[in-house]
C-alpha cells in the first residue's frame, strides 16, 4: 500500500534535513510512498503543528519539532 508522507516546515535547515532523511529512508528500503513538502503556514496549522519540522504519515502527525533517526522513520513507515 502506498504511503502519503508530508514534511511540514517553512524551508529551514532542519526541515530540509528531515525531507532528505525521509527521502533516503524511502529509497533505501524500497517503500512505496509519495513525499510532499508543505511550506505554507496555513496548511501546516491545519495539522495543529506549532513547531517544525513535522512528519505526517497518511494524514497522522507522527513527529513534530525534532529530527528523528533513520531507524525511527523506518519503524513509523512499517
Amino acid at each position: 500500500m502506498r504511503k502519503t508522507i508530508k514534511v511540514l516546515g517553512t524551508g529551514c535547515p532542519k526541515c530540509q534535513t528531515l525531507t532528505k532523511l525521509v527521502t533516503d529512508v524511502v529509497s533505501e528500503n524500497n517503500i512505496e510512498a509519495t513525499i510532499e513538502k508543505v511550506q505554507d503556514i496555513m496548511e501546516i496549522t491545519k495539522f495543529n503543528v506549532m513547531t517544525t519540522p513535522a512528519l505526517v504519515i497518511d494524514d497522522v502527525v507522527a513527529i513534530k519539532g525534532r529530527i528523528p533517526s533513520k531507524k525511527e522513520v523506518l519503524e513509523l513507515l512499517n
